[in-house]
């Protein structure tokens, strides 16, 4: 289940709720009973594994398929 954030604009709290999707527009409540909060825009970082590192520079070949196709 996805965890989204919230802030409480009546006492300037941040907090955090385990929702389905289907709620995520949902109005949430803080821990102190404010209902006026606003969802947070959050971000994730996705990162290769250190058994798969990615290869600096793009690999070389050049052209448009990894010089393959360019005689």
């Amino acid at each position: 289940m996805p965890t989204y954030a919230y802030r409480c604009r009546e006492c300037t709290s941040t907090f955090e709720l385990n929702r389905p999707m289907s709620e995520s527009s949902a109005p949430a409540s803080c821990p102190d009973g404010h209902a006026n909060t606003v969802k947070l825009l959050t971000t994730v970082a996705l990162t290769g594994s250190a058994s798969t590192p990615v290869p600096a520079g793009g690999g070389g070949g050049g052209g448009c398929c990894g010089g393959g196709c360019c005689g």
